[in-house]
């Protein structure tokens, strides 16, 4: 009995003539993502993607753990692919399901029939195959409001495919569909969760991460690494920049006033991000910023903030969620145990007792006139260190 991965597209299925860009890129991606298992044949087919190991070293639970995770599938079903012949069938339903059924108690049917040339229509379908299982399994009763098990029979063009519950997918659009977008991705909970986010969107993702050593350690940086690694088992590859940050915050703190230090040190961040994303072809700048989280996330500042990028949007995808909601989605992608290891980031740096929450974009640029800021960026800019991510 050959077995398959039956993939459902979802949100892929609203669009319209285009629909097959966005298909493709999703082969790609899962190409990528499962490469290295074995030879796979990819087949679209009306609204679904066909996943067929070509060889017998396919590890089919590994490659189901992986699409798991992979954007832009809103369903995943391990199935039994067998002629389209209810004397193949029957059997076939009582046997590929034997461990849900023996366990369930109710179970209903249901059948769907793409070819219209086989010869038994979807309610005939139910009931030659629901009660071949009630005779081979008479502890079960049919329920069809709210079953335990589905048994799923579909009749497409070269097979019939017999599988159980759908599992839900990761839902969103394919990366890459979307463009690509520059992360600021801290050690913290937020970054993280919001890189995941836009991820799902379709985005590709460029992580920019700023570094104080001798303030911050290698520990804090290879936090962030253990984070993007999460984050690309569902993204795919992420390139990482890392902005050497010590001598810009020095400069802040000898030279600016001290209730304004953080805004300008996120101007400064800003302006270094910027440049990145342009030379990397990005076309936004995402945080992981939600309104009135801490001083520097209120409407004002983060007003001031974002008025120094001049060509690409900013997007916060957490700007209205509060933080038992990002902590629930952390946990849900599994980053919030390494964001709460204690190896702090730069925006920990010299942190002011009062900061101001009401600053007015004048007096940021007044304070800047004490700064060199074209040099200090070049600088930053010029040491930038480079590495790729990946979580697989």
């Amino acid at each position: 009995m050959k077995e398959i991965i039956l993939l459902k597209n979802g949100e892929l299925a609203l669009k319209g003539l285009n629909r097959h860009t966005f298909e493709n890129q999703l082969v790609k991606n899962m190409k990528f993502r499962l490469h290295d298992l074995g030879k796979i044949r990819y087949t679209n087919s009306q609204s679904t993607i066909i996943v067929e190991p070509i060889d017998e070293r396919v590890d089919l639970d590994e490659a189901f753990r992986r699409i798991l995770k992979i954007f832009g599938i809103a369903g995943i079903s391990r199935c039994a692919a067998v002629e389209k012949d209810m004397n193949e069938i029957l059997p076939a339903a009582c046997d590929y399901l034997r461990d849900e059924l023996i366990m369930a108690k109710t179970f209903k049917v249901e059948a769907k029939r793409s070819d219209k040339k086989f010869p038994f229509n979807s309610p005939q379908i139910c009931m030659e195959v629901g009660g071949a299982i009630l005779e081979k399994y008479p502890h079960l009763t049919v329920d069809v409001h709210n079953p335990e098990l589905i048994v799923n029979v579909e009749i497409r063009d070269k097979f019939a495919y017999i599988h159980g519950n759908q599992v839900k997918g990761a839902g969103g659009m394919p990366v890459g569909t979307a463009g690509q977008a520059a992360i600021l991705i801290s050690g913290g909970i937020d970054s993280p969760v919001a890189a995941w986010m836009m991820a799902r969107r379709g985005l590709k993702l460029v992580g920019i991460h700023f570094a104080s050593p001798p303030y911050t350690s290698v520990r804090a940086e290879m936090k962030v690494h253990s984070l993007l690694k999460q984050v690309s088992k569902y993204s795919g590859e992420i390139p990482l920049y890392v902005v050497p940050f010590t001598h810009i915050q020095e400069e802040i703190k000898d030279k600016c006033p001290e209730d304004l230090f953080t805004l300008v040190m996120r101007r400064f961040m800003m302006r270094c991000s910027e440049a990145i994303a342009k030379k990397n072809g990005c076309g936004a700048l995402i945080t992981g910023e939600s309104v009135g989280q801490v001083a520097s996330q209120t409407m004002q500042a983060m007003n001031c903030t974002e008025a120094v990028v001049e060509s690409l949007p900013i997007f916060r995808p957490l700007v209205g969620m509060d933080k038992d909601e990002v902590i629930e989605r952390a946990r849900k992608i599994g980053t919030f145990e390494t964001s709460i290891q204690p190896y702090e980031d730069c925006c920990t740096v010299f942190t002011p007792k009062h900061p101001r929450t009401k600053p007015q974009i004048w007096q940021l640029e007044e304070a800047e006139k004490a700064l060199d800021i074209n040099a200090l960026v070049e600088e930053a800019l010029a040491e930038t260190k480079f590495l790729t991510i990946t979580g697989e």
